[in-house]
């Protein structure tokens, strides 16, 4: 398969979830997942606004990521926060040499194996929602059609959130940012379910319930919910 015939598959896959049935949680994780295949990281995750003026981590592709994100909320700064702020592109950043910059963040991506991070905005004309992070154990450059790639998954994002905001206008983002927060915290518990009953990592965990959900047609929370009730094992995941 040639790059640009992925390419028009992730854009349909990501196009294919703009539907009555809109699971913000899922479509943000799919697009960490594409955004890591494609622009040469290892791992992802994405920021919104919960338009009350705080921010929180709605989805990463691993444990690390997540956790690496909460720590740049926490300490107000690092290059997602950057880039939600000015409302543009941070990328290219060896976090050695960034020392001065973001001194507790770069730290902190150290101490987890991270030696590189971009950041692009989720935005819409002069709207500004949130922010995708992009983490690296090496130092990787980001070419400007891998930037421009990168711009263009997030502005279908930033569509996906925002498409029904003329007839809900504020209050859709809000009430989205809920729905995923809640499925996020029954997916954590199922985590540490599967984890406990059967060994298996937080990683893998959200991996065998994403695929479930997608074999099964049944929204992830709902699957997580089911692990959580001892209604589905490691093994009927698989």
């Amino acid at each position: 398969m040639t790059t640009e015939q992925r390419l028009s598959q992730v854009f349909v896959e990501l196009a294919d979830t703009l539907v009555a049935e809109f699971d913000a949680l899922d479509f943000l994780s799919t697009l960490t997942e594409r955004s890591v295949e494609l622009l040469h990281a290892d791992a992802a995750g994405v920021i919104l606004n919960d338009m009350r003026g705080s921010l929180h981590v709605v989805a990463s592709t691993t444990d690390r990521a997540q956790v690496l994100e909460l720590f740049e909320l926490q300490n107000d700064e690092g290059p997602c926060l950057d880039c939600f702020n000015h409302g543009r592109a941070v990328v290219n950043v060896g976090l050695s040499d960034a020392r001065i910059r973001w001194p507790r963040f770069s730290e902190a991506a150290a101490e987890v194996g991270y030696q590189s991070a971009h950041a692009i905005p989720l935005r819409l004309r002069d709207s500004v929602i949130g922010a995708m992070n992009l983490f690296s154990a090496a130092v990787v450059e980001l070419t400007d059609e891998d930037v421009a790639l990168g711009q263009a998954l997030a502005d279908i994002a930033t569509i996906g959130l925002l498409q029904e905001r003329a007839v809900r206008q504020s209050g859709l983002i809000a009430e989205q940012l809920q729905t995923a927060l809640g499925s996020r915290i029954l997916i954590e518990q199922a985590k540490g379910v599967l984890l406990a009953s059967a060994g298996v990592g937080v990683d893998e965990a959200f991996r065998l319930m994403r695929d479930y959900s997608r074999r099964n047609h049944e929204p992830v929370k709902t699957v997580a919910r089911r692990v959580i009730d001892r209604e589905l094992t490691a093994d009927d995941l698989r």
